[in-house]
């Protein structure tokens, strides 16, 4: 009996298994250069940690400004909306400052014990807080860019939809562009395989948090997507079909190839500045 799109729930429960992609060595490894390069980052360059931007004790962000009215990269980490933290995520910093580009890695409460409606309320809180505070570290708030990858990819896609702005006072082209990392941005088919026994979505949950359902019908900011060669089949087909929407509502989008890197290293490529996404991002922030 098929689950989704003519696929058995094995099927479907491995396409949208982003950890069984790679063997636990290059898991581990990729979680330890992100831990190992972010912490490198806050020893070695001026940086902000624990910077609040909500109430809770999870809304927090680390801030590395790069002088004054400087651009600004908001990334939003991944980890399937369940793991990781802005802690990890700061690793494209040093590339990013060097190059004007101040940097904020966003933090967010996790699943299961948050909602996914509360995670993207959260990251859109932090984004309205660095708009609103700009000045403070050093930031034109009129250059702001943001990033993500896999769940973050998703997260990012939910602050370049449409219907949220006038709820945080701030205007609909706050982002001036955005780079999506092996995203998801259509969840139906997350309300029938194993991540839902942590997101615990149902249909209203699934439609309201699918990027794909909000696109703007104006002040659609230019938007980099890319995914790893060894992805599965549906995460390729999410970006692509995301993409082809994007651009079918007259919105630029580029999608920047990545065949030697996986899932959980093509975050990497942010890090340098000389790799095509590297230079795609850094093209769109115009530095």
């Amino acid at each position: 009996m098929a689950a989704y799109r003519k696929m058995d729930q094995k099927t479907l429960d491995r396409e949208y298994s982003a950890r069984g992609t790679v063997s636990d060595g290059v898991f581990e490894a990729a979680i330890a250069n992100y831990t190992q390069l972010s912490e490198h980052c806050r020893q070695s360059l001026d940086c902000r940690v624990d910077i609040p931007y909500g109430s809770s004790p999870d809304e927090v962000l680390d801030i590395f400004p790069a002088g004054d009215n400087a651009p600004l990269f908001i990334f939003i980490h991944g980890g399937y909306w369940r793991a990781l933290s802005q802690k990890e995520s700061s690793f494209m910093a040093e590339a990013f400052t060097k190059r004007g580009v101040a940097v904020a890695a966003v933090n967010y409460s996790l699943a299961p014990e948050a909602s996914l409606d509360k995670i993207v309320r959260q990251c859109r809180r932090a984004l309205a807080w660095t708009y609103d505070n700009a000045k403070s570290f050093g930031v034109d708030r009129e250059r702001i860019y943001i990033g993500g990858s896999s769940a973050g990819g998703h997260l990012v896609g939910m602050l370049i939809s449409s219907g949220w702005h006038r709820r945080f006072g701030v205007p609909p082209d706050i982002v001036k562009g955005a780079c999506a990392l092996s995203g998801l941005f259509e969840l139906e088919p997350l309300l029938r395989a194993e991540a839902n026994t942590w997101m615990n979505l149902d249909e209203a949950a699934a439609k309201r948090n699918s990027p794909a359902n909000h696109l703007p019908e104006e002040h659609g900011c230019p938007l980099i997507v890319s995914y790893g060669g060894n992805e599965t089949a549906e995460f390729k087909r999410q970006t692509d079909d995301y993409a082809a929407a994007w651009r079918n509502a007259g919105f630029s989008c580029t999608y920047v190839a990545a065949a030697q890197r996986n899932h959980f290293d093509i975050v990497m490529e942010l890090c340098d500045p000389i790799g095509e996404l590297g230079q795609k991002v850094f093209s769109q922030i115009g530095v």
